[in-house]
């Protein structure tokens, strides 16, 4: 009976839930992967009919009706979700870890999910912020109403103005924040649940701050566009771990030359208005 109790011959899931770094790491993924499930429930409620459509295909074009706008901040929602939550995983798993420590030692410590539902929670104050100016686009007849893409006067400013962004200081200052939550853990550590949500609340405005030019490329590219969603994603994780501004520039120079080549293109062409 005492050696069951003992903390080394706990059952592997017992010792695992024992510590704050899985539990955090095991959050993120069951969070993430909702939201890549959800967005492919949209995807899939394109092509369906009945209840399916009616509950998971938010309309990119929608006039602002309460149910469309509903179904298009659960998009939103999921969106910040998928694409947002694996980018903070360095940032929850340095709490986590120093977390641990503290408990190692007998000192208290919040649980590293008090921290990620701070972050989480200025994320999904963005996608209400994403879907009150998707329904505002919609009503000037500025998005396709099936993609949910600008027209291309508007993608290409936003390409420009996210490749501008790159090489700001602000964006300098959140990005090296965002890579090196270790300091701003140690110079604000507190065990009080409201004072590390609060820190988590940082941690997403610092995050918000990194990369809220690359998510209105979302209405450039298309709402729906689960491909430039996985890329986005994966520069965005990229940029966070990386060392310099090396890669945020090249990001920046690539957006930049695709804003370029979408408003000249389109100056000769012509915008074919959609029918």
């Amino acid at each position: 009976m005492h050696a069951a109790s003992d903390p080394l011959v706990r059952p592997p899931l017992l010792r695992a839930l024992a510590r704050p770094r899985a539990i955090a790491l095991a959050c993120i993924a069951l969070l993430a992967a909702c939201g890549w499930i959800y967005l492919g429930l949209i995807l899939a409620g394109e092509n369906s009919q009945g209840l399916l459509r009616a509950l998971c295909q938010p309309l990119a074009g929608a006039s602002g009706s309460p149910a469309a706008a509903a179904l298009t901040f659960a998009m939103w929602c999921a969106m910040v979700l998928a694409m947002m939550l694996p980018t903070a995983a360095p940032m929850v798993t340095t709490y986590a870890d120093l977390a641990e420590t503290a408990v190692a030692k007998g000192e208290p410590a919040a649980s590293p999910l008090v921290l990620t539902a701070g972050y989480i929670s200025v994320w999904l104050g963005a996608a209400l912020a994403l879907t009150a100016l998707q329904v505002l686009l919609a009503r000037a007849g500025v998005l396709d109403s099936y993609t949910g893409a600008a027209n291309p006067f508007i993608a290409g400013a936003l390409f420009l103005a996210a490749g501008l962004y790159q090489f700001s200081a602000l964006k300098h200052a959140c990005v090296s924040q965002c890579r090196h939550p270790f300091r701003f853990f140690f110079g604000h550590w507190t065990s009080d649940p409201r004072g590390v949500f609060r820190i988590g609340l940082q941690q997403g405005v610092f995050c918000l701050g990194c990369c809220w030019a690359m998510m209105l490329l979302m209405f450039a590219a298309g709402t729906m566009n689960v491909v430039w969603m996985a890329i986005l994603g994966i520069v965005m994780a990229t940029e966070k771990l990386g060392t310099s501004m090396r890669f945020s520039r090249a990001v920046g120079l690539a957006f930049i030359a695709i804003g370029l080549i979408i408003s000249i293109e389109t100056a000769i062409t012509g915008w074919p208005r959609p029918g």
